[in-house]
């Protein structure tokens, strides 16, 4: 993925996957597609083993920053 959309939740209280759902609900009104990749700082993975919302995968990128998140669609 090449292209994608940047989203942060900085909100302590929400969990990983409601943080995510929102992501994806916002990238779908948007672009009007739905995305089925999402990139996060590695640490999410670690301290939230939850599995992905609304079909779309995690990935770990140590070049996304803690609580961003960047989704798009990827061909693989």
């Amino acid at each position: 993925m090449d292209i994608g959309m940047l989203w942060y939740d900085g909100d302590t209280k929400r969990q990983l996957s409601e943080k995510i759902s929102r992501a994806v609900a916002y990238y779908q009104s948007k672009y009007g597609a739905q995305p089925n990749v999402c990139y996060v700082n590695p640490s999410l993975l670690t301290h939230h083993p939850e599995p992905a919302a609304l079909g779309v995968q995690l990935r770990p990128a140590r070049t996304v920053l803690p609580d961003h998140f960047w989704l798009g669609v990827s061909e693989n």
